[in-house]
């Protein structure tokens, strides 16, 4: 259990009243329940159920006030108890749990899967592997443009999201959540958002969309960081313009030429030129796998940075407010013009 950690003080919840609540409900949960945190991710909480036998994830949203729509755990249960039909790299959601007395939020269980998350470093596992990068690189767009592949109507997803008007309502959404979240003013932001409003893409396609494509979300097998295991995060999934998603890839994405305001939103190693590819080789290997043109790419890099800003932002007012004591979150603050000035940087190229 070396990807785990004993759950946080300020994160634990009755563990008794969640094994009497899942008893019957799962294989092998009639033996002792052993809880663990998986330690990664700064927003929905993340929970190893070890009953010996059997393994199971629980996923709930973070403590505190939240929006529903960021941490929706019956959308990303409705999404996994059907998208691994299509889709392998989809955990299969078992069971969700709407009885919010059981942990004071909503939540739902999947099955484990096993491999290797890439953060900030080489892991151990592909240090000596030098085409490493670059495998792990093609690995993720190849699957991301797999995903935008599948027959949602075929899955009954089709009433998952409304596709018309997809990309507005991310501008004007994002807009107002900033208004809501930020501790000050900042102009980069004013202008991003103007500028986005006058930079609308037209005839965008229509497929599910992650919402959260990253390096760090996806799981490789251990002998080969080539093969994806798992795909993690559906909880903003929907229907949309699948080029939200690459937009985000690349939001998280850096390349050793970036400035150091780029490399802070990076969610993936950093520094020299480790041969990932560059975010140019991202998009034009997803425009060859699915076909679709790129030429607004821009577009959404600039929505992708100025959507990160906000989230950031979010997650700073509420450890600000006291809503969580997460330490982690304390620098976030720094980070917000940080985010802003690169995001007005992509429009202003």
């Amino acid at each position: 259990m070396n990807d785990t950690i004993p759950v946080r003080p300020y994160e634990q919840f009755n563990e008794q009243k969640l094994a009497d609540y899942l008893r019957g409900k799962l294989p092998g949960s009639d033996q002792p329940l052993t809880v663990r945190q998986f330690g990664g991710g700064a927003a929905n909480l993340t929970y190893l159920l070890d009953y010996g036998t059997q393994q199971y994830v629980l996923r709930r949203p973070p403590l505190g006030p939240v929006a529903k729509s960021a941490h929706d755990m019956s959308r990303e249960y409705k999404v996994l108890s059907v998208l691994h039909q299509a889709y392998p790299y989809a955990p299969r959601a078992f069971l969700y749990g709407e009885d919010t007395a059981v942990l004071g939020a909503e939540f739902f269980v999947m099955e484990r899967r096993q491999g290797v998350v890439v953060r900030r470093t080489i892991p151990s596992a592909f240090a000596d592997m030098p085409a490493a990068p670059r495998r792990m690189s093609e690995a993720l767009v190849d699957a991301l443009a797999d995903f935008h592949a599948v027959d949602f109507a075929a899955l009954g997803l089709s009433d998952l999201g409304r596709p018309e008007g997809f990309i507005e309502r991310q501008i004007e959404g994002w807009y107002k959540r900033w208004h809501a979240a930020k501790t000050e003013d900042l102009a980069d932001m004013d202008a991003v958002y103007r500028w986005l409003g006058a930079h609308l893409p037209g005839g965008t396609a229509v497929s599910l969309v992650h919402n959260d494509y990253k390096l760090d979300n996806v799981m490789l097998a251990p002998d080969d960081p080539g093969k994806i295991v798992a795909v993690f995060d559906w909880d903003m999934c929907t229907l949309g313009d699948p080029l939200n998603d690459l937009g985000t890839l690349l939001t998280y994405w850096a390349q050793p030429s970036d400035p150091p305001y780029f490399r802070a939103a990076a969610m993936m190693p950093v520094g020299d030129d480790l041969g990932f590819l560059t975010r140019d080789e991202l998009v034009q290997r997803y425009a060859t796998r699915s076909g679709r043109s790129v030429r607004d790419i821009a577009f959404y890099h600039a929505l992708g940075l100025f959507r990160l800003t906000v989230i950031i932002a979010q997650i700073y007012i509420r450890y600000v407010r006291g809503q969580t004591q997460d330490p982690r979150f304390a620098a976030m603050g720094q980070m917000i013009p940080i985010m802003a000035r690169a995001a007005h940087e992509i429009c202003t190229r």
